[in-house]
């Protein structure tokens, strides 16, 4: 397992916690680490696995913040080429019982497959739209504008897919925060795009992993919790901004004609202009709210 950590608290124990219950198999954790201040990464990796039946935690340090891609790619560099499976996971998530291994056993079913994301919930049990669709150049543009304040408009919903029943299925692309990765398909692709500091690294993959001829696939039957965005809650701004300068990477590399200029052009614009929004409220900043969708325990729960 890979986990980018960047002062990430007490959260880390949480989710070191929760990985014997989630998988029989030995484990080892790469903390890639962007800088750290808290202590909190010292004290994971000083942990001794024998005497808390926890996995092998090693501590990684990147030399810098890095960004979320880059770091993750260096975390799975850390873990050798023998490593045929990798997840990429954040420290604030719990990973439920058993869900590794159904992870795991969803890829068997699906060779060819190169990502497989489990059903994320927040603490109180609402279902985060982890598996969308990629984003057309009018769904993002309609879901940036509207869903801050109206997030049962169409293109909100089509993109995350809001009314999709939670099966396993195809999906555009999957959510970064807990994400199990064949290490050939992640190999073949160069694995994340270093360019994206933070958001839109998962996106971006899921689509490359699918050109390249990878599906990615949406296991409903393995549950996580997140239970919130640490690092944005330390930076709003900062993260806000990052935000949109990532949508603006991974859209405007979608229309690189030079023909297609003057929809760059207004692409930006119109993306600088709700990130100065969104550092202003955070009613914008927070985007769509999340449906009030909750599923039953899961059939593999013990």
């Amino acid at each position: 397992m890979v986990v980018v950590t960047y002062s990430p608290g007490e959260s880390l124990t949480a989710f070191l916690d929760s990985v014997p219950g989630a998988t029989s198999r030995p484990v080892t954790v790469v903390m890639a680490d962007n800088g750290s201040t808290d202590g909190s990464v010292e004290r994971a990796a000083a942990r001794d696995a024998d005497a808390t039946g926890g996995p092998e935690v090693r501590l990684l340090r990147t030399g810098g913040n890095l960004g979320y891609g880059r770091a993750a790619n260096a975390g799975v560099a850390d873990l050798g080429p023998a490593v045929a499976w990798v997840m990429v996971v954040n420290p604030d998530v719990v990973l439920g019982p058993g869900s590794v291994d159904e992870l795991i056993a969803a890829a068997g079913r699906h060779p060819d497959a190169g990502a497989f994301g489990p059903l994320i919930t927040t603490e109180d049990g609402v279902v985060y739209p982890s598996a969308r669709a990629l984003p057309s150049l009018v769904a993002g543009v309609g879901h940036a504008a509207l869903g801050w304040w109206r997030p049962s408009n169409p293109w909100t919903r089509s993109y995350r897919l809001d009314r999709a029943e939670p099966v396993e299925r195809t999906a555009g692309w999957l959510s970064g925060s807990c994400l199990l990765l064949r290490r050939e398909s992640f190999a073949a692709v160069d694995g994340f795009d270093p360019g994206y500091f933070m958001y839109f690294e998962d996106v971006d993959l899921g689509e490359r992993l699918a050109r390249a001829g990878w599906r990615n696939v949406y296991v409903p039957s393995a549950r996580v919790v997140h239970t919130g965005g640490h690092a944005t809650e330390k930076a709003p701004a900062l993260m806000a901004d990052a935000h949109h300068r990532s949508a603006y990477r991974y859209l405007s590399r979608r229309y690189p004609a030079r023909w297609q200029a003057p929809l760059r052009l207004v692409l930006r614009a119109g993306l600088a202009l709700r990130a100065f929004l969104s550092r202003r409220s955070a009613t914008v900043a927070g985007g769509a709210a999340l449906p009030d969708r909750r599923v039953g325990p899961a059939s593999g729960d013990r």
